[in-house]
């Protein structure tokens, strides 16, 4: 890693609905890649981006602004676009809030614009912005195989949603995550400084990245195991052993379960809840509170003063989502220590965690990576709570980057080393047993 550059989410709003800031975003990317262009020799870009989103195109500009998932779809629309929806068992996709379901985007899109259907090109969100950068358009299966209702994950084809609406043959042409779609264009190439013969990767879904960093590891590589990855989204992707350990009857559509699709177009079994951003409403906006080094020992000190008082949180404070979707999050004997009642937000996501964990039958081992892995409480509260498991977190906070960078040089190595979590020295089976019951009586009464 030699730099990196972040800029906050931005919302645009188009009169109709919340839009993706595609127009800033691109400009900040220009500004990135010149700056980059003096800092080293650039040969590759490899685009990443989140799964719930597409870029409608129509010769050589958007169509429409692209939807924000957060943007709530009128309840009468969702009802109509529900109506035509695949079963769960063939898409492994459930039914999710908002715009989650990428289905739903294009479906509330075209019924703002009946002529959206005519001469136009659907890119999933990591493609259009290697279409932008080199002229071709493609799709990709691990963008077009997480809950976006247009992909058949275990018969590795378009759904039949997608192909009844027309969908299927507007998607621009499928091609592999790490094949190289052409170079910069011209105009690029003058915008930025990189050079013209710049590679311009396909590209993928985030957590698939993060998948393929995770299989970098000797101890995770092609055994069973599961990676989850936190940051907004907490994500749990379960590598089986075999064909025949996966079970996918078993996820539940209504737990937030879904199936993902790797770079290679296997089927993962996988469960998710907003856990960052549950974080955030729990503690305030400065999340790093929770896992910073300098605040672990207090945390961690703390937690005798939780399990004393039953200071517990109840789920769920990202209504919709996650494993208990019904419930409305509330405290248990709320602290009134900050130091405290971080240490009972970073039990609460353990526990969550938890049971997404048991949703997708993880055995083995447990990678846990992406920000929140450096919270000690966390993830020592995981490993107590999951002493079957070898639980694992990689310190690395490059870890998409080095999935997208393994798609160039499988055998590239990771840049450090994975730290075997050691479990707390205490009992957290009453705690975990009382806060079950309490979370199943608010889910069945919700």
């Amino acid at each position: 890693m030699i730099e990196r550059r972040v800029r906050a989410n931005a919302r645009v709003a188009t009169g109709s609905y919340a839009a993706l800031d595609a127009e800033g975003i691109e400009a900040w990317m220009a500004e990135v890649l010149r700056d980059f262009a003096r800092l080293a020799d650039v040969g590759a870009i490899i685009p990443v981006g989140h799964g719930a989103a597409a870029a409608i195109i129509r010769g050589d500009r958007l169509a429409c602004p692209p939807l924000d998932y957060e943007d709530a779809m009128p309840e009468s629309l969702r009802a109509l676009y529900d109506a035509e929806r695949d079963a769960f068992s063939d898409t492994g996709s459930p039914s999710l809030p908002d715009g989650l379901n990428l289905g739903a985007q294009i479906f509330r899109l075209e019924s703002l614009d009946t002529n959206l259907v005519n001469g136009t090109q659907i890119l999933p969100w990591a493609q259009y912005w290697s279409w932008l950068l080199c002229g071709v358009a493609a799709s990709e299966v691990t963008s077009l195989g997480c809950h976006t209702d247009l992909w058949t994950p275990l018969a590795g084809k378009a759904s039949a949603l997608a192909e009844r609406r027309g969908w299927a043959a507007r998607l621009a042409p499928l091609r592999g995550a790490g094949e190289v779609l052409g170079t910069l264009t011209p105009a690029w190439a003058q915008r930025t400084g990189l050079p013209v013969d710049t590679e311009v990767y396909c590209g993928l879904h985030d957590s698939n990245a993060a998948l393929i960093a995770a299989r970098g590891f000797a101890e995770i590589a092609d055994s069973e195991s599961t990676v989850l990855s936190t940051g907004t989204w907490f994500v749990a992707m379960r590598s089986p052993r075999d064909a025949a350990s996966m079970d996918t009857s078993r996820l539940d559509e209504a737990r937030d379960c879904l199936i993902n699709v790797d770079a290679f177009g296997k089927p993962i079994p996988s469960a998710r809840f907003m856990g960052g951003r549950e974080i955030e409403t729990l503690i305030g906006l400065d999340t790093r509170r929770i896992d910073i080094a300098p605040d672990q020992p207090a945390l961690l000190a703390a937690l005798p003063e939780v399990l004393d008082n039953g200071a517990m949180v109840l789920p769920s404070f990202a209504p919709g989502f996650g494993p208990f979707p019904h419930g409305r999050g509330r405290w248990v004997a709320e602290p009134a220590d900050h130091a405290t009642r971080r240490t009972a937000v970073s039990l609460y996501a353990a526990l969550v965690a938890e049971a997404s964990l048991d949703l997708i039958g993880t055995q083995e081992r447990l990678l846990i990576e992406g920000r929140f892995a450096e919270g000690q409480v966390f993830v020592r509260a995981l490993a107590t709570l999951r002493p079957d498991l070898r639980v694992y977190v990689g310190k690395a906070h490059n870890d998409v980057s080095y999935g997208a960078l393994r798609l160039l040089d499988a055998a590239l190595p990771p840049a450090e080393a994975l730290e075997l979590v050691e479990p707390l020295d205490v009992d957290l089976a009453p705690y975990r047993d009382r806060w079950r019951a309490e979370a199943g009586r608010m889910e069945e009464t919700a």
